[in-house]
């Protein structure tokens, strides 16, 4: 004979509900394995350093669609600018990063020698030449000054994009793939005697007071209530190599997770966001 005592059926059963509820209740929001396109490529928490901007409000969502598909577990890590996303990476602080295109990389693989490889074009934001003085860009007058990027991919950039528009000629051989990029130097002919002030890009949208023209590329005029589409004098197409990238150390290139992150980023679900929010200011690249 038992020396406990006996427990009433419709309680126990009542009770196994509860637990059952309880147990359901703490998996909520959590994606089981059959829900899955493919199992997690890791289970730690993956670091993804982002810009503020653009970058990071894209990715809030490329991080819901990673979590809810792929199983992965991101924490998103802000940074203000372009200066220290790819060291925290190569020092191993981040998992990965979302915030320069392929040229820019480049130029700081071969100036730093960091060991970081790009993968998945996100988006490209066109870079553009704006003022607060001049409604068109043919009525900057001969000497006006014009603020530009001091890092060398992005200074290069607005150069080339200058030289396209016919106001400047540029030294032949000027490659940013190769990162044989410009500068005011390489400036060959400039009949407007236009002068360029190298500025930190995160700076740029503030000396639009100062110059009679600022060039400023997406994420920090996005910041500033700027649109490239809208209030630009001068634009830059979308053709060309400066697609955004989702980069990551050489030694996790292989990793499961790395092809992960970069689906669960060229989805339909990303894309339509960036076209909504943006109206233009950034577009996508896949």
């Amino acid at each position: 004979m038992s020396r406990f005592p006996s427990i009433p059926a419709a309680l126990s059963r009542r009770r196994l509900l509860q637990l059952t509820s309880a147990a359901a209740a703490a998996g909520a929001g959590l994606p089981a394995f059959s829900a899955l396109k493919e199992r997690p490529g890791t289970t730690r928490i993956l670091k993804v350093g982002v810009t503020t901007g653009p970058h990071e409000q894209t990715f809030e969502v490329a991080k819901r669609v990673a979590e809810r598909d792929y199983g992965l577990k991101i924490q998103i890590v802000p940074f203000t600018d372009y200066s220290r996303p790819n060291a925290a990476l190569d020092a191993g602080d981040l998992d990965a990063n979302s915030f320069q295109h392929r040229p820019f990389l480049a130029a700081q693989v071969r100036s730093r020698g960091y060991k970081i490889v790009g993968f998945g074009r996100t988006w490209i934001g066109p870079i553009a030449i704006y003022s607060r003085k001049y409604k068109a860009f043919k009525n900057l007058p001969e000497g006006a000054s014009i603020a530009i990027p001091n890092d060398p991919s992005n200074e290069s950039r607005v150069l080339l994009l200058l030289q396209k528009a016919g106001v400047i000629k540029l030294k032949s051989g000027v490659d940013p793939i190769a990162g044989i990029n410009a500068t005011p130097r390489d400036i060959m002919e400039n009949p407007r005697k236009f002068r360029f002030v190298e500025i930190e890009a995160a700076q740029l949208p503030r000396t639009l007071d100062d110059t009679d023209a600022s060039a400023v590329n997406a994420d920090y005029a996005n910041k500033a209530g700027l649109n490239p589409a809208r209030d630009g004098i001068l634009v830059e197409d979308k053709e060309g190599p400066y697609a955004c990238l989702i980069a990551v150390r050489e030694q996790d290139k292989d990793q499961p997770w790395v092809g992960q992150l970069v689906k669960a980023y060229q989805t339909d679900e990303v894309r339509d966001f960036i076209v909504k929010t943006f109206a233009g200011g950034v577009l996508p690249a896949f």
